[in-house]
């Protein structure tokens, strides 16, 4: 456009240099404590001989201890299996990542034990959105119910509603979704040991996944990567242009209400 070419082994260099920053920045120490710690993975298209295979990038963003929010980490994993999680959750550790008080996600196939695994003193809180859309997929007339369980003002209340809601479930002869409550029910109820104050944030992923839409709208302009360092190299650029926005540097939950809720607490 400017009438300048510039040759394949000059974009090559350009490249080089700038996953180098990213490198540096995916591996950096963790110094903070993260009390709140979010957890999911995006799948991307990846070019495979005269195919197209999927690779996955798993994403962790966390809450400090003053209330602001950050990315903590991106990795390639080959699929959301427990050995990828394992892989990514003992990255965290090593470059410092404490116990978080409590991590949030889906029931990716595999976090759950690899959390236990690595982070074996952190609470699980499974997303609650995602758990409305696993029994939606047996009946769409049930949402109302779900969410009135998760309106209740404690944690007994919660279960007293949840036994209400699976006992009217087997009246309609929706045993599937009364199935899926009844496994479920109790990991989405994590978030009552923490500040009512927090609760509307920290019982869903939803601040990851807002996150993970901004990263799939710029990448699905490539379509199919060549490779999947080259999605990993541009879903963590992306990350890290987000961090640095008003995104990372508002302040998002006041957390001395959970220093003085677990002061209460013990």
């Amino acid at each position: 456009m400017w009438g300048t070419k510039v040759s394949p082994s000059t974009v090559s260099k350009l490249n080089k240099r700038v996953y180098e920053h990213i490198e540096r920045w995916r591996n950096r120490p963790i110094e903070s404590r993260f009390p709140y710690v979010y957890l999911d993975g995006l799948f991307m298209k990846m070019s495979f001989g005269d195919g197209v295979q999927h690779v996955a990038v798993l994403v962790a963003i966390g809450v400090d201890d003053d209330g602001y929010r950050e990315v903590l980490g991106v990795c390639q994993g080959g699929k959301e299996d427990k050995e990828s999680w394992l892989n990514f959750l003992r990255h965290l550790k090593t470059r410092g990542l404490p116990d978080p008080a409590l991590c949030i996600s889906d029931a990716c196939l595999g976090l759950h034990e690899a959390l236990g695994e690595v982070f074996s003193k952190a609470r699980w809180q499974r997303c609650t959105v995602h758990f409305y859309r696993n029994v939606s997929t047996q009946v769409r007339d049930v949402m109302a119910m779900l969410k009135a369980v998760h309106a209740q003002e404690s944690r007994a209340e919660a279960l007293k509603k949840a036994a209400f809601v699976i006992e009217r479930l087997r009246q309609m002869k929706l045993k599937n979704a009364a199935a899926i409550v009844t496994d479920g029910i109790e990991d989405t109820l994590s978030y009552y040991a923490f500040p009512p104050e927090h609760w509307r944030r920290i019982r869903t992923n939803n601040p990851l996944e807002r996150i993970i839409r901004e990263v799939r709208r710029r990448t699905q302009v490539v379509g199919s990567f060549p490779d999947g360092h080259a999605a990993l190299m541009l879903v963590a650029a992306r990350l890290r242009h987000v961090s640095g926005s008003k995104w990372g540097t508002r302040r998002y939950l006041d957390m001395d209400l959970l220093r003085h809720h677990l002061q209460e607490a013990s």
